[in-house]
């Protein structure tokens, strides 16, 4: 059934006094003893949450480990459509606009008011849609690059700090060792190439007054197709896929010599990759412009408050503890080894010991900061799955195909809009 105007309002943006009034109603006495269920997946939240427990005997926290990602977010649908859905949930950033169109979450944009100032604007973003908050970011992976410091410069080889720069060190590499490549960028890796082209200047999704536009095949999203399918053809990267025991190996021993990607990089690579320890750095991911260290964002993850809560001001009250304040922003750094979204817990990120991959780079949280504080806001749409799918179907298919990637890119596009359309959308997109 097709949404009217008005509701698809509510469901994308929520500016609707239903969802305000939702949101701000009273939990009660604040004396009273309520339990909170909270759903997440991330290492070390149980320690987290005992240490709020232990503090806060009044507002007690149940946590249940509901698998990460896309199944969490799932499940999560599920329950909230029987109205049994936990208080407090943790989910991905992309998925969060499917979630809002669904009902899920709750504006709490007057219940953490107190709090935003603790962050970034382009991190605190990936939670606003039309001026309105829907979670509090918990932990960002600015797009950073890790590269085998130890063979670039064996090799005589500078460390890319521009996309072109990149097309000339992927081509030293090949030279100095025709089985190894500077780095692989399969289809499957969406992200980075959304990453990428929002890096470029590039809005895969916007949103105003309930309308949305669509933009990836925009004129900054084509260029983007354009340098990395130039880069393809001349063989100076690899599009095979990346975290496989194949790649893996070549992470071992030298043949693959970096990673583009998000802050969260270096556990993954260390996990995979454990005889190359000591020999990666990070540095700030390429720039398309010189002097210009605008970055997307790549993985992460918020706290929402559902609409099945009975208790959204203490739930409010938690996330706010666990995301934004000092105690909760440290622990998370220290207890889940994550990079914390709250501006406080990367200030103490600064004085922590660097990641065990790289030992040797000191400065690698104060980079991070850095790194951070020139994320670009980005909003994600609500089709978010349709677009995952379509564009690794569309871009396998020029890549083994060898056609236009740009074309691939206007495909996706054209699937995209139709879907929103289908589903009742407002969108500028003819």
């Amino acid at each position: 059934m097709k949404k009217s105007k008005f509701v698809t309002a509510i469901a994308a943006v929520g500016v609707s006094a239903v969802l305000l009034s939702g949101c701000s109603a009273g939990s009660g006495d604040s004396d009273e003893k309520v339990t909170l269920d909270f759903w997440s997946w991330a290492p070390g939240t149980q320690e987290m949450v005992d240490t709020w427990n232990a503090a806060n005997p009044n507002i007690q926290v149940k946590y249940t480990d509901a698998g990460g990602g896309k199944d969490s977010s799932a499940k999560l649908l599920t329950a909230s459509r029987a109205g049994n859905a936990p208080d407090i949930a943790a989910v991905e950033y992309p998925t969060l606009p499917s979630l809002i169109v669904a009902d899920v979450p709750l504006d709490i944009t007057d219940l953490v008011s107190d709090v935003t100032d603790k962050y970034d604007e382009g991190t605190l973003s990936q939670t606003t849609f039309d001026g309105h908050i829907y979670g509090l970011p918990q932990d960002i992976g600015p797009m950073a690059f890790f590269y085998r410091s130890d063979l670039l410069a064996q090799w005589g080889i500078p460390v890319p700090t521009t996309w072109a720069e990149f097309a000339t060190a992927a081509a030293a590499v090949r030279a100095a060792d025709p089985t190894a490549y500077l780095a692989s960028l399969p289809a499957d890796q969406w992200a980075f190439y959304a990453g990428v082209a929002n890096q470029a200047g590039s809005k895969w999704w916007s949103v105003e007054d309930g309308t949305w536009t669509v933009g990836i095949a925009d004129d900054a999203s084509l260029k983007v197709a354009d340098f990395f399918q130039g880069l393809v053809e001349a063989d100076l990267i690899s599009t095979d896929p990346i975290l496989t025991p194949e790649w893996n190996a070549k992470a071992n021993s030298g043949t693959m010599l970096s990673w583009p990607g998000g802050l969260w990089a270096p556990g993954v690579i260390e996990g995979v990759a454990p005889d190359t320890i000591g020999k990666w750095s990070m540095s700030n991911f390429p720039e398309w412009t010189a002097g210009d260290p605008s970055v997307a964002y790549q993985g992460g993850s918020a706290n929402i408050v559902t609409k099945d809560s009975d208790h959204p001001e203490q739930a409010a009250e938690f996330i706010s503890w666990l995301n934004a304040s000092e105690e909760g922003a440290d622990l998370l750094l220290t207890v889940q080894n994550a990079y914390p979204a709250a501006i406080s817990g990367q200030e103490t990120a600064k004085s922590s010991a660097p990641p065990a991959l790289m030992p040797q780079q000191t400065d690698f949280y104060e980079l991070a900061a850095t790194i951070s504080s020139n994320a670009i806001p980005v909003t994600w749409g609500p089709n978010v799955n349709v677009a995952e799918s379509a564009f690794t179907d569309e871009l396998n298919k020029a890549i083994t195909a060898g056609t236009s990637w740009r074309d691939a890119f206007t495909a996706v596009q054209k699937i995209v809009v139709a879907d929103m359309k289908k589903s009742g959308f407002e969108i500028t997109n003819k």
